[in-house]
């Protein structure tokens, strides 16, 4: 019996399309599902690339089709049913064998599985998909972490079927354990960054401005064609421009401005706060769809205090990509920081030029500035963009625009969370002498705390006045 290149457990969207990705790339793959019929459906459509998918829908028979060393990628929901497709798996693979997450994990439940497996001599592999569902179909940026012994058993298909940037594959593998579900966490993080800050611009225009949506959408169509070149931008002009065929109104008029949240933000914020280091601005993008889902609450808010005054900001246009640009580059320094720190702590030596390089083409928050940002740290220095030459003249030229916009926000009383998060951000980080001073002061004051001073070595103690009694 002819054996497939590679396996692939659950047929979702993104398992399909993953599916006929490896397939079109001339590799065979076979597919599991527990429901049989699903399989059974898959098969039935593959079309032209039936000749390189087979499938089962009896676990060991799909086990049995693989060429060994087998792979097999998991494309199931993330959590516990991940958990149980490999102790259904384990006891069907050998020695050399790969499991592969390719879902949304938590980094942690990565670490966790990688250090289950090891010495079973079963491989696990957690890798970040980044591309929704078509960039599984026709070409993702793939993060990899996990074993690195194993990782040679799927390279060359997860290679194949990746986002090409100018030829080279937007796919790497960037460490041990959870690296590669670490970084597709703070891929997302930063994409909650560059989607609320595009919104808040947009809020300007809509409401500061009292611009159309068609109006906002040329701006933006603009824009894509100099510095904020980017699929971001780019969907937004076309998300804009769309009508709704049922209201004849633009759609994202009829659109409820309330947003979920899948975990990858909220945890790429937590992540910042355990390793000590600012992002601002995705904790800002965060709580912002936080308070987008209390839609009755603003409604009543808006009853009692208001709204802000409708358009009556004067700001320019070319303002506000000055100020799109300059949040930007806080949100990448941001992200590149807690990467860097984490790659520091966990003992993973991110490459994180090659991050950036991978993520050029393929993924969600793909752009021109990714090239930037990946000859930057190629050509060394410290991880914090703010200090590479390139950002420096970037930010001097763009950050006196978001004073200004996050200025008129605040007049014109239009949240900008994020906006004002970045700029608060970039000012703290060039102050030499900043005010914690103080607040050494009052730690030690309460609490004994301690402090260090900035005349001499050594931790100090104030004897401070009681005031019990008073």
């Amino acid at each position: 019996m002819e054996e497939a290149d590679i396996g692939l457990v659950g047929l979702g969207v993104m398992g399909e399309n993953l599916a006929l990705n490896i397939a079109d790339n001339g590799y065979k793959v076979a597919v599991y599902n527990r429901t049989a019929e699903k399989v059974d459906a898959f098969l039935a459509n593959a079309g032209d690339l039936k000749s390189n998918v087979m499938g089962s829908g009896e676990l060991a028979t799909f086990i049995s089709m693989l060429k060994r060393p087998r792979s097999v990628i998991i494309m199931v929901k993330a959590g516990d049913p991940v958990d149980q497709v490999i102790a259904e798996l384990k006891p069907l693979l050998s020695e050399g064998d790969v499991i592969i997450d390719a879902g949304n994990a938590n980094y942690h439940d990565t670490v966790r599985r990688f250090s289950e497996l090891d010495g079973t001599g079963i491989g696990f592999l957690g890798i970040g998909v980044s591309g929704g569902e078509e960039g599984a179909r026709h070409g993702p940026s793939i993060m990899v972490g996990g074993s690195e012994a194993q990782w040679d058993n799927a390279e060359a298909v997860l290679t194949a079927i990746s986002a090409k940037f100018n030829g080279e594959a937007c796919c790497a593998y960037l460490g041990t354990g959870g690296a590669g579900h670490f970084v597709k966490t703070i891929h997302n993080g930063i994409e909650y960054a560059d989607m609320q800050m595009i919104g808040e611009i947009y809020g300007i225009m809509r409401d500061g401005l009292a611009m159309s949506p068609a109006e906002c959408a040329k701006v933006f169509e603009e824009w894509n064609k100099g510095p904020l070149d980017s699929y971001l931008i780019e969907i937004t002009s076309h998300v804009l421009n769309a009508m709704d065929d049922e209201s004849g109104k633009p759609l994202v008029e009829v659109i409820l401005d309330a947003a979920g949240q899948k975990g990858t933000g909220r945890w790429s914020a937590i992540e910042a706060l355990n390793l000590g280091v600012s992002a601002t601005t995705i904790e800002g993008a965060v709580a912002a769809r936080s308070i987008s889902a209390m839609k009755d609450e603003r409604v009543r808010g808006e009853e009692i205090y208001g709204a802000g005054a409708k358009g009556k900001a004067t700001i320019s246009l070319e303002a506000l990509e000055k100020a799109l640009l300059a949040g930007k580059i806080a949100a990448y320094a941001q992200g590149f920081a807690v990467m860097a720190k984490a790659s520091e702590d966990n003992g993973w030596n991110l490459p994180l030029a090659t991050i950036a390089k991978i993520w050029r083409a393929g993924c969600i928050i793909r752009s021109r500035f990714l090239d930037q940002i990946a000859q930057a740290f190629d050509s060394g220095g410290a991880a914090n963009l703010l200090t590479q030459p390139a950002f420096i003249d970037m930010m001097k030229d763009s950050n006196g625009a978001l004073r200004a916009v996050v200025a008129t926000c605040a007049i014109n009383e239009l949240p900008s969370p994020c906006l004002s998060s970045a700029l608060a951000y970039f000012d703290a980080y060039r102050q030499a002498r900043g005010t914690t001073n103080l607040t050494q002061g009052q730690r030690d004051f309460f609490g004994a705390h301690g402090f260090k001073r900035s005349d001499k070595d050594g931790d100090f103690h104030h004897t401070w006045p009681s005031l019990i009694g008073q």
